[in-house]
């Protein structure tokens, strides 16, 4: 089980306590921190700049003594880690060419890998240091030959999406690499740690790549200035972890994806190394013990103030794509089949926001129950409660009759309880509805989600067709969390009623009602029992798509992800059937209605997922 091969490379950004202008003290804490780093399996160790002797000697930097120190430093540094394979990044001085150069080194295995100056320095900097594009060959250090320049890429070869490249400073322009190592020395002034963490959360994204910055901190000169040995790790727009300024942790650790990134790049046209002078190392390809956070929910904001916000971008995402649709088509109703669960509530709320949008009356929306085996007391109820709230109008066609006559007609025998048994009733609600659309000169709004189309839990030509399908960029999860968001916002404007609804629709378990409720009037037909929790669908859907991973590394993240909730073979049952049901439902996406897409992962056959509907799944099922 070598997990690196899932592409996770434990990674640590470390601020040292400093003594300015002494490196045989500073060479003593950064063995300490990397041996402390190298038994808990960190792989790449990036260290602050100038950290070998203080980022603030000032015109010490002139000094022989200084500069010898800080080379014999580096020197003892190599041959007492020459048999570790951990990349530690190095911040040093050295003089090239009688100038001086903020430089990091890459060491590993008792080797300097390459030598990296700062390439964008401030005005006060420029005192010291030499500015520059320039690469050599070569530089020596004590005798030994290493590459210099600001254009070295260094890869993994044992992990080819493993890339390296080191960027000096706060004055970041561009970057190359996975990862992108980012040692630095900037005080901290108010306001300061909060740029840092937004640069860190636009630059990671800008390049799909990971962000490790490891900042100097205590025991550096606090004649003009405080550090606070800020750290942050970040991967692809995500922090994944951060040491606050003035914290006494001396190491901040995380594990970053770079198969994830990988991904994100093939996906986003992003090319690694074209320019530049490649330089490849070997890693023991080994375990990584993951200690970051997996999100269960990975649909889902964790802080209320972006999931509120989320929610109601979502619900003016479908409503504006809606109205549209509605003017282009001259759309007099919308109508909407009403079951009382929680996706026709939703599709009910974005046209009721429609309306307000158009400036027309909720009355324009008609939502329709049509009752037949399996409706049962409770949703009925509710179904026609959200309609009287919400001030639409509302309809009520029983479908028995004309299902057992559709029963009558084919010759099926209606105590066969099969899949005829519940098609006949779905495609008889969808017949209704687009008939009354023609009735008043109206519009079908369909009501199914992202995680129905990718399971293909929806009847063909059934409730899988509308005009227009509001609902289809949206997972089950995060729908329940934005008819929730709905309640909250009706109880605070007094809709008593209408918040109770909604919570009661929430509560409901998911079922599409096809089959006979049970002796005591409640729903027999659920639908997670059948399909599997959409919980643990949503994780599966948001990392097969949105990064391509393989069952196996789903399997593995899953497993974190929801410890404690579900057991390793609940996981593997419903990966199974996840990976089972999305090949061979693909006929069904490829040719869904049209609908607006409101996050990063979609299924429209338009653009965001293009697969044949005959594709075989043989390869992802030996996988798990």
């Amino acid at each position: 089980n070598c997990y690196m091969k899932h592409g996770f490379i434990k990674v640590a950004a470390a601020s040292p306590n400093v003594t300015v202008a002494d490196c045989n003290a500073n060479l003593s804490e950064i063995l300490r921190i990397h041996n402390q780093a190298k038994e808990l399996g960190v792989k790449l160790l990036v260290f602050p700049e100038l950290c070998l002797t203080g980022a603030t000697c000032g015109d010490l930097f002139f000094s022989d003594v200084l500069l010898d120190a800080a080379k014999r430093s580096l020197v003892e540094f190599l041959e007492k880690t020459e048999d570790s394979d951990t990349i530690s990044i190095i911040g040093f001085p050295l003089v090239v060419n009688d100038k001086i150069y903020n430089c990091a080194a890459i060491c590993q295995n008792g080797d300097i890998r390459g030598i990296v100056p700062k390439k964008n320095l401030s005005y006060s900097e420029r005192r010291y240091f030499t500015e520059t594009n320039a690469q050599y060959d070569y530089v020596l250090v004590a005798d030994r030959a290493c590459h210099f320049g600001t254009d070295l890429f260094f890869r993994c070869d044992d992990l080819r999406e493993f890339g390296l490249s080191v960027n000096i400073g706060d004055r970041l322009t561009s970057a190359d690499g996975a990862i992108i190592a980012n040692p630095r020395a900037t005080a901290e002034v108010v306001g300061a740690a909060e740029y840092r963490k937004g640069f860190a959360e636009y630059f990671s994204a800008e390049n799909a790549a990971g962000f490790i910055m490891a900042s100097a901190g205590r025991g550096e000169s606090t004649t003009d200035h405080v550090f606070g040995g800020h750290c942050i790790i970040a991967e692809n727009g995500s922090i994944l972890a951060e040491k606050l300024p003035f914290s006494t942790d001396e190491l901040l650790i995380s594990e970053i994806d770079v198969k994830l990134l990988s991904s994100e790049c093939r996906r986003r046209g992003i090319s690694r190394s074209d320019s530049t002078r490649l330089v490849e190392f070997d890693l023991d390809i080994c375990e990584t013990e993951l200690t970051r956070k997996i999100s269960a929910s990975p649909f889902i904001p964790t802080e209320k103030y972006e999931l509120d916000t989320r929610c109601n971008t979502v619900l003016n995402i479908q409503a504006e794509g809606l109205a549209q649709r509605v003017e282009k088509a001259y759309a007099k109703k919308c109508v909407i089949g009403i079951s009382g669960g929680l996706d026709s509530c939703l599709a009910l709320l974005a046209a009721i926001r429609t309306m307000d949008i158009l400036g027309r009356p909720h009355s324009d929306v008609i939502g329709v129950t049509m009752p037949c085996f399996g409706t049962t007391k409770r949703t009925k109820s509710n179904a026609e409660l959200l309609c009287a709230e919400l001030g639409c109008e509302l309809r009520c066609v029983n479908i028995a009759d004309a299902v057992r006559q559709h029963f009558s007609d084919i010759g099926h025998d209606e105590s066969l309880k099969n899949v005829v048994y519940e098609n006949s009733q779905a495609r008889e609600r969808t017949q209704v509805l687009m008939d009354i659309a023609n009735i008043e000169n109206g519009f079908v709004v369909g009501t199914g989600d992202l995680s129905e189309l990718a399971l293909g839990w929806a009847t063909y030509n059934g409730d899988h067709m509308s005009m227009y399908g509001v609902n289809g960029g949206i997972p089950k999860t995060l729908i329940r969390k934005i008819v929730c968001y709905c309640a909250e916002q009706a109880k605070a404007e007094g809709k008593d009623e209408l918040s109770r609804v909604l919570i009661d629709i929430v509560d409901t378990p998911v079922s599409p009602e096809l089959l006979p409720a049970d002796e005591s009037g409640n729903i027999a037909q659920k639908t997670e029992d059948l399909v599997g929790p959409y919980d643990i669908h949503d994780f599966y859907i948001y990392n097969f798509l949105r990064y391509g991973f393989s069952p196996e590394k789903m399997f593995r993240l899953a497993k974190l992800a929801f410890r404690g909730v579900y057991d390793e073979e609940t996981l593997e049952k419903w990966l199974k059937n996840f990976v089972r049901r999305f090949f061979a439902q693909q006929f069904k996406r490829s040719c869904l209605p049209d609908g607006p897409k409101v996050g990063s992962v979609g299924l429209s056959p338009r653009g965001d997922w293009r697969m044949p509907s005959d594709a075989s799944s043989a390869e992802w099922m030996k996988n798990i």
